[in-house]
């Protein structure tokens, strides 16, 4: 625990990295050395976040891979689709440990990506290798590996809130639906029609529906989990709040397990995992309590009358969607404590 880890952040000025670097500038046993952006090298990050101002005052690096080598120990790749699988085996071969928050080594079928993401996949014996780092669920994984691959945000939600039932056998696979809603920092920081003020402000829409890219990644999870093929339908929606995620699961319930079987069961599975949180009979989370923070909060209601569960997951989508999350992966594969730099208290109200 002595010893300090030196950090770089590829991708530093979307909104994953200056997440990353809020959580890290306040992490014991790390050191920002590099900030990186192939598109702002040489600018300071301030210029495009003041809030930053006299916090982190180095320029932005360029990507070079011998000289991210000299400086780091770990790199966080908070890139665009398609360009982490050209980067990442080029920080492998240098001997670092590589943490992706892309989708790009998510799913194990070049196939699937190339269907979904519309991009070439990235090298197949990378794509095996990547540990997939929903830290609840493969965080022994995690512990042994040099890569991991961060879940997608709406993954991180879905997946915590379905698994424990899913893998008891309390629910029917094929009846699995999924209705999640974001904030509009999930899209990014870049400009578009779908987030401009006017078309995103009192407003509240559908899109991608049955079409997103996080759907394969779900299925191919709970797929591994079952041990059989499970499909989901998903649907996202865009909601006009800067963060959070909502994922409101609906499935059939195998037998007539109560809201209190429900309750134990999950606090049996996620017992010792501390960013977990399951509410009580009758309680069901907010965005808002989650809000900065790496926590996911999980409540139920089972209906009797139709033989259906909804089950409810909340997480911010930057922290524990991204970010934290990630961190939260680093500190498993350092052999530390995972709470380590992320026990914030969620921003409230």
């Amino acid at each position: 625990m002595n010893k300090t880890v030196r950090a770089a952040i590829v991708g530093s000025t979307g909104y994953g990295g200056v997440e990353l670097i809020r959580f890290l500038g306040g992490h014991p046993q790390v050191e920002i050395t590099s900030v990186l952006s192939s598109s702002s090298s040489g600018v300071p990050i301030a210029e495009g976040y003041p809030h930053l101002s006299e916090i982190v005052t180095d320029l932005l690096d360029g990507i070079d891979i011998p000289a991210i080598r000299e400086k780091a120990d770990v790199v966080f790749t908070a890139t665009p689709h398609g360009v982490s699988s050209k980067l990442v085996p080029q920080l492998l071969d240098a001997g670092l440990k590589v943490i992706d928050l892309s989708g790009d080594f998510r799913l194990k079928s070049g196939d699937q990506y190339r269907q979904w993401y519309k991009h070439e996949p990235a090298q197949t014996e990378l794509l095996q290798e990547a540990v997939y780092g929903l830290s609840e669920v493969f965080g022994d994984e995690v512990t042994s590996a040099r890569f991991v691959s961060n879940p997608g945000c709406y993954p991180t939600a879905t997946l915590l809130g379905l698994i424990p039932a899913l893998s008891a056998g309390w629910i029917d696979p094929r009846s699995i639906i999924v209705d999640a809603k974001s904030g509009v920092s999930g899209a990014g920081r870049g400009a578009s029609l779908g987030t401009h003020y006017s078309e995103i402000n009192e407003n509240f829409k559908a899109y991608k529906v049955n079409k997103h890219q996080h759907t394969p990644e779900i299925e191919q999870v709970l797929s591994l989990l079952s041990g059989e093929q499970v499909t989901v339908t998903f649907t996202p929606h865009l909601v006009p709040m800067t963060r959070g995620i909502m994922a409101t699961m609906y499935a059939t319930l195998n037998d007539a397990h109560t809201e209190e079987d429900l309750i134990e069961l999950y606090r049996q599975y996620y017992e010792g995992r501390p960013f977990v949180r399951i509410r009580d009979k009758g309680k069901w989370p907010a965005t808002k309590e989650v809000y900065g923070s790496n926590y996911c909060d999980i409540g139920f209601a089972a209906d009797e009358r139709t033989g259906r569960v909804t089950i409810i997951s909340v997480i911010d989508n930057l922290v524990k969607g991204a970010a934290g999350q990630a961190i939260q992966n680093m500190n498993l594969m350092m052999g530390w404590n995972e709470t380590l730099g992320l026990k914030l208290t969620p921003v409230y109200p």
